[in-house]
């Protein structure tokens, strides 16, 4: 399934991904720090929801309560559930 995600509170705008059985590829963020954000994708892929939520969770960036990698948990979290929801 591929899976699009509406930031919030972070410079990148967008991220999408794919998930099939609760792994995620092929992220790619719109906006923000292009070359960490390419870092943090290639890192992330072949992983699943939950271990990508386990580490990234919480992660902030300078003042702000959340970071681009807080998002991507989010919605990896976001996605797996729905993805579980269809499979029911």
């Amino acid at each position: 399934m591929h899976y699009t995600y509406k930031t919030q509170g972070v410079c990148s705008q967008m991220i999408e991904f794919d998930i099939d059985k609760n792994i995620i590829s092929n992220v790619k963020f719109y906006g923000g720090c292009n070359g960490n954000l390419k870092a943090i994708s290639k890192l992330v892929d072949g992983q699943t929801a939950d271990k990508i939520e386990e580490v990234l969770l919480g992660n902030t960036c300078g003042f702000k309560p959340t970071s681009c990698a807080d998002q991507l948990a989010k919605a990896v979290r976001k996605a797996a559930d729905e993805e579980k929801a269809q499979l029911s």
